[in-house]
């Protein structure tokens, strides 16, 4: 492996837009790049309002943006429909009988839906909903595998103008519980179960955990799609089987005409304390952002087979597997199970048998990826590939370089996205036929982004400093509200430092405008009045030849204030040892600086994740500090793997 890792100057090395990408991209150059980009801030009404003119609306807007802050409106007075934007839109040209949606479960089922066939589906669901008594401004709870029902159903709501709250297959029946009673959701759509890892996962079993006992009075009723034909309990007038539903359903089912500002969906993100946020994004706004961001950060085109690896049950999942990608009359591949699933090979065979062109996925699956060693890529023909992204969290230069050379063959563009649930869509990422990369860096802003990096008092820092990441002006996809909570919101997002969204990231940007994205601040630790971004500490760990991950936490510490705790999993053929510690710790100092040595390296089989692949370091906090009181650990991958570091602090 040795081989594959970069050395320091290939980490700070650029690497331009590969000219054979470059000449059919829909931006080709920097310079065409900036032009644009300087247009989108110096007239963002006049650019927006250009760009949603490529879509549908019932009801033209009178004013493109109007923003008192902290409230935005985008396209007011406009009416509009997302699910005709996705599907609709699309029957009247070539893409009618284009595949829209293609599917390969867990167990090895596959499926292609044509977006005739979506448009079918969706009404029929949508006149379901229709009869269990929904309409316009209703919430509903929507707990399901990955599966195209899943889609369907969020592009049935949408039709209907019902606000979908999409929680995450992981969760635990208490979340869920949480959930439908922020949103007073009328209704819950789920399955039997799902497919992960050759087990079923109990869906609708959760869900009557949940509901028990009237704890969730606003819901009327249950519909479940019978996926893996587990037993399961039932609640006569309440729960309804989708296949018995769907039956009779019609397949014509007029659109909603929505006012621009009427809410899409509902999407719960953890908050640092507290319950969680109900993140609120508005139909005309996101619609048009997200089409946008897909179009020109994925260069789609309408023969990309485009393949993002999250879980719908993530802001990732909606914006970039549903509704951006269908909006510009994309193929979207969906997966419903784990990457691991008979073997590490699982997702090297289905890029290579379904010809995938365009793959977009974690950090933290790529390092997975590296761990297991090349040859569970190579073995297999991704010739198809054209496009590569990461999302989810700072990529390292090593795992970037290995993406770049194992999986691309130096010839894909790697687009390094940062962004949030609260934003909507992508914020800062290369344009992959117009910018140079840099290994780690999501490189400059999108179109009508406006970042900075600043101090605690809203003062630019100087470049190559680290300050807080802010944006100075609202973008279409941004929220619009905490379900339920404009104080929080208004605190939460636009006080902390006034008159500029903060992200609650860190950042530097360098001397060529690029930003390098640092973690959440609450991942900053603080050494000697030295302020460090533990995705430093991790990138510079993950430099090692011997290290396959690394998960950095700062700890109390007399002396300094605050220490450096790391936790590390090393690549096969290499042995815990005294030896790889000191190494370890010489790395860090070496590549950040003496000052942030390490107090502990620790070495664990295995981190702690979500289900999608985020790293709890909260959790591994309080494995360091002894601290019984985990909280919320629904979303853990594997308890097991906490055990055993509980275990090993004994």
């Amino acid at each position: 492996m040795a081989e594959e890792r970069g050395n320091v100057a290939e980490q700070s090395a650029v690497f331009p837009p590969p000219k054979e990408f470059q000449k059919t991209a829909y931006i080709q150059s920097l310079d065409e790049y900036r032009e644009r980009y300087e247009r989108s801030i110096r007239d963002p009404e006049g650019y927006w309002g250009e760009v949603a003119e490529e879509f549908h609306w019932f009801k033209k807007w009178n004013q493109v943006r109007k923003w008192e802050e902290p409230w935005v409106e985008w396209f007011v007075g406009a009416e509009t429909n997302l699910c005709y934007n996705c599907v609709d839109r699309h029957l009247n040209t070539e893409r009618r009988h284009k595949a829209a949606i293609v599917f390969e479960g867990e167990p090895g089922d596959v499926r292609t839906l044509t977006y005739q066939q979506l448009h079918d589906e969706v009404c029929r669901v949508a006149n379901v909903l229709k009869g269990l008594g929904l309409q316009k401004g209703d919430r509903v709870a929507v707990y399901m595998p990955m599966i195209p029902e899943l889609a369907i159903v969020l592009l049935a709501c949408a039709r209907l103008g019902i606000i979908h709250s999409v929680i995450f297959g992981g969760f635990s029946a208490e979340a869920v519980r949480e959930r439908v009673n922020d949103a007073t959701c009328k209704a819950v759509i789920t399955a039997d179960g799902g497919w992960r890892r050759a087990k079923i996962v109990p869906l609708k079993e959760t869900v009557d955990k949940a509901l028990a006992d009237g704890a969730c009075p606003s819901v009327e009723k249950v519909l479940v799609f019978k996926r893996c034909g587990n037993d399961i309990p039932w609640t006569e007038g309440r729960d309804v089987w989708w296949h018995e539903a769907i039956a009779e359903a019609s397949t014509d089912c007029p659109v909603e005409p929505l006012d621009a500002q009427h809410p899409a969906f509902i999407l719960y993100t953890s908050g640092s304390t507290g319950k969680p946020k109900g993140v609120q994004h508005a139909v005309g706004g996101y619609m048009v952002y997200t089409a946008h961001t897909a179009k020109y950060i994925f260069d789609l085109k309408d023969t990309d087979l485009y393949w993002c690896t999250a879980d719908i049950g993530w802001i990732t999942g909606h914006s970039y597997i549903v509704y951006g990608p269908l909006a510009n009359g994309a193929t979207v591949f969906m997966y419903e199970g784990a990457p691991d699933t008979p073997n590490w090979g699982r997702f090297w065979e289905m890029i290579e048998r379904h010809r995938i062109t365009i793959l977009y996925t974690a950090p933290t699956a790529i390092r997975a990826f590296i761990r297991q060693g090349n040859q569970w890529v190579t073995q297999h023909d991704l010739s198809s590939l054209r496009l590569l992204g990461t999302v989810g969290e700072p990529i390292n230069p090593d795992a970037w370089l290995w993406y770049y050379r194992v999986v691309g063959k130096e010839r894909c563009p790697i687009v390094d996205t940062w962004w949030q649930t609260e934003t909507g869509g992508i914020l800062i990422s290369p344009l992959p036929g117009a910018t140079p990369t840099k290994p780690g860096s999501a490189t400059l802003p999108f179109f009508g982004v406006e970042p900075d990096v600043v101090d605690q008092d809203g003062k630019p820092v100087p470049t190559g400093e680290q300050g807080f990441l802010v944006i100075r002006q609202p973008w279409p996809g941004m929220m619009r509200t905490l379900w339920g909570d404009p104080d929080r919101y208004r605190q939460s997002y636009w006080e902390v430092i006034p008159h500029v969204y903060f992200t609650g990231d860190g950042a530097m940007r360098d001397r060529d405008g690029y930003f390098w994205i640092l973690g959440r601040i609450d991942d900053v630790v603080n050494i000697s009045g030295h302020r460090i971004g533990t995705a430093e500490v991790e990138h510079a760990l993950v430099g090692h030849p011997a290290v396959a991950e690394a998960a950095v936490i700062g700890v109390p510490d007399e002396l300094t204030g605050q220490a450096l705790v790391c936790f590390v999993t090393l690549k096969s053929g290499y042995q815990k040892s005294d030896e790889i510690k000191g190494q370890l710790v010489e790395q860090v100092a070496s590549v950040i600086g003496k000052f942030a040595r390490p107090k502990e390296i620790r070495f664990t089989d295995a981190l702690p994740k979500t289900r999608s692949g985020k790293i709890m370091r909260r959790l591994l906090r309080k494995v360091a500090l002894r601290d019984p009181s985990l909280g919320n650990i629904d979303t853990l991958e594997d308890i097991s793997v906490l055990a055993k570091l509980q275990a090993d602090e004994e």
